[in-house]
């Protein structure tokens, strides 16, 4: 198969079309999308609604190369508490806190290539991860254990492990949310939000982490929707040229692929537009627009792409801006095609870490659980607990198809558990009557996440405890609460194999023992 496109499409519309990196409905790429791939779009963005199994998701890069074989295939995939690859079951891997809380860079490089390996297998070679946000507000609704923490340094020297891991197992590494999503109280996804800091902050706290990834070499950044009065007091660093060229290109020197967020974000699309929005951050020096999480359709594509050459043809947007920004998606695109290739060398042996099978993502688990006794009388359960999940309202980023908690772990350790949710709503002392009810006689373990921030669990907690002291407490978020509960177990993140590590503490023996 050739990389020549096929069609009369003109130099102006191809370039468009390059830039877009959208999304789509289904597990096989519908009509519309390999016809546009035909015609010139190089990048393809996949979410949890695209993926079945690897087998599946195999299938369908397969079929989107038929096409095309330079196009580039990229997915959300953070692990831990963000995962498209295992949406339905949860991820296989601790997300960037869990690995935090370690700091071990050897051990997040290899769960970086370990996640690599899975996703290269799949055809996929562009990752949207990971998240370099300092998450230096504690509040902070979107960021939060998507993070390696609060330590600009901590989570430089993970940065780097991460992007080191992952494209050595041959999958582009796209570091956010530059220039820094950590010090934000509102969540993008909704609105815009603004972090008041000075130029001196700026640079000792959110950059450092940028800062030394691309130092390590990214192939790609990804910018946030925040403003940053100190730096433009008008745009967000997605549109910014004082951002994104000015900061990014000049003054920190790099020269990969820079890739806009969501820009069906509210924080973009309900002010600017999409269309103008994406004209807006070709023009700042942004080189690829995302766009798919919750737009995916043909129409989006064609408006996005009329849109740029609309803007070039008046002036609005330089034409070389445009092509730089396309000639950066091709060449993003040409080391993707190598690292493929290189993968079917004969002889390219699997490295340490990264076999089939590899436990690295529990073993990353079980040591980031911190696990409180107080008066080191807890014993080892034994019997049919009900497990009380007391749930927050999922952010966008997480979504709320993926499962989390201990109630399968613990189903499965301890036959005869029963589990159930518990939400907002009904007041502190409803809520605990309700899961004393649904235990009976049975030993309860409440499930949290980041109780710090929500004070409806905390105060449904503290009922809870004082009616059943025996309560053993697993918080799945920061973990920034005063330890609580007959036992307390921090994981630093819900993935599904911080719960599995969770339900070893809990029953004191390894899952199928």
């Amino acid at each position: 198969m050739t990389t020549l496109l096929r069609g009369s499409s003109d130099t102006l519309t191809r370039d468009a079309l390059t830039v877009l990196q959208p999304g789509f409905v289904g597990t096989r790429a519908p009509g519309w999308l390999l016809r546009q791939v035909s015609e010139g779009l190089s990048a393809v963005g996949l979410f949890g609604r695209n993926i079945t199994s690897p087998g599946q998701l195999a299938a369908l890069t397969a079929q989107l190369r038929a096409e095309r074989d330079d196009v580039l295939v990229a997915i959300d995939e953070e692990g831990g508490d963000v995962t498209r690859l295992e949406v339905r079951d949860g991820s296989s891997f601790p997300g960037n806190y869990a690995l935090g809380r370690v700091d071990d860079v050897d051990l997040t490089r290899a769960v970086a290539r370990e996640l690599g390996r899975r996703l290269a297998e799949c055809g996929v070679d562009l990752n949207w991860a990971p998240s370099a946000d300092v998450n230096s507000n504690p509040d902070n609704p979107v960021i939060g254990v998507r993070s390696f923490g609060a330590d600009p340094h901590l989570a430089a020297r993970h940065t780097v492990a991460y992007v080191e891991g992952l494209q050595a197992a041959g999958v582009a590494a796209c570091t956010k949310h530059f220039p820094g999503h950590g010090d934000t109280s509102v969540d993008s996804h909704h609105a815009l939000p603004r972090i008041d800091v000075d130029l001196d902050t700026l640079h000792a706290r959110e950059l450092v982490p940028f800062r030394a990834a691309i130092a390590a070499g990214s192939k790609a950044v990804m910018s946030a929707h925040i403003l940053l009065p100190a730096l433009d007091p008008d745009r967000p660093a997605t549109l910014s040229p004082q951002i994104l060229t000015g900061l990014l290109r000049e003054e920190l020197g790099y020269q990969g692929l820079i890739v806009t967020d969501g820009m069906e974000m509210q924080a973009i699309s309900s002010v600017y537009g999409i269309e103008r929005g994406s004209v807006l951050a070709i023009a700042a020096g942004a080189d690829a627009i995302c766009v798919g999480g919750g737009l995916a359709d043909e129409e989006t594509v064609l408006r996005l792409r009329d849109a740029l050459v609309a803007a070039v043809r008046s002036g609005d947007l330089p034409e070389e801006r445009l092509a730089d920004a396309a000639a950066r998606v091709r060449a993003l695109a040409e080391w993707t095609q190598r690292a493929r290739g290189a993968r079917t060398e004969p002889g390219a042996a699997a490295q340490e870490g990264t076999a089939p099978g590899s436990g690295i993502g529990l073993v990353a688990a079980r040591r980031a659980a911190r696990v409180t006794d107080r008066d080191g009388s807890f014993a080892p359960l034994t019997a049919a607990v009900h497990v009380a999940a007391l749930t927050p309202v999922a952010n966008i980023a997480v979504g709320d198809e993926t499962p989390w908690g201990v109630g399968a772990e613990l189903t499965e350790m301890l036959p005869g558990t029963t589990t159930g949710s518990y939400a907002d709503g009904a007041g502190a002392a409803s809520l605990a009557a309700d899961v004393l009810a649904d235990a009976a006689d049975r030993r309860i373990v409440a499930v949290v996440r980041d109780a710090h921030r929500h004070p409806w669990m905390a105060e449904a907690l503290d009922v809870l405890l004082a009616a059943r002291p025996d309560t053993v407490v697993v918080e799945m978020g920061l973990g920034l609460a005063e330890p609580r509960g007959a036992l307390h177990i921090a994981t630093h993140g819900a993935a599904r194999v911080c719960g599995r590590a969770a339900a070893e503490v809990v029953t004191g023996r390894s899952a199928g023992a």
